[in-house]
């Protein structure tokens, strides 16, 4: 089934967003990971908000341990993110 996770990660920046899609080898309109249904991000007054969703909970576990996790760290981001999950009903694509 599959998920939507939100991260909000607190005193980082678009720049260290970047950074980390680059480590990542991703670009904006390119493919997504294995699994990885949609993404956004966006500046919060405290950090960044980023807006996932997944085929499942453990393909995200599996990327987030292994990617996100790292290169945030890489690039200076002070904390994992606060992370909310949710069971998605239904989504659309274009």
């Amino acid at each position: 089934m599959a998920v939507a996770i939100v991260m909000n990660f607190k005193g980082a920046t678009l720049d260290q967003y970047d950074q980390v899609i680059k480590k990542m080898g991703l670009y904006l309109g390119g493919p997504s990971p294995d699994g990885a249904l949609f993404h956004w991000v966006t500046g919060t007054d405290e950090g960044i908000k980023v807006v996932d969703v997944w085929e499942t909970q453990e393909q995200f576990d599996k990327f987030s341990q292994e990617q996100i996790g790292p290169y945030s760290q890489e690039v200076g981001i002070p904390a994992p993110p606060e992370v909310k999950t949710y069971q998605v009903h239904n989504y659309l694509t274009a």
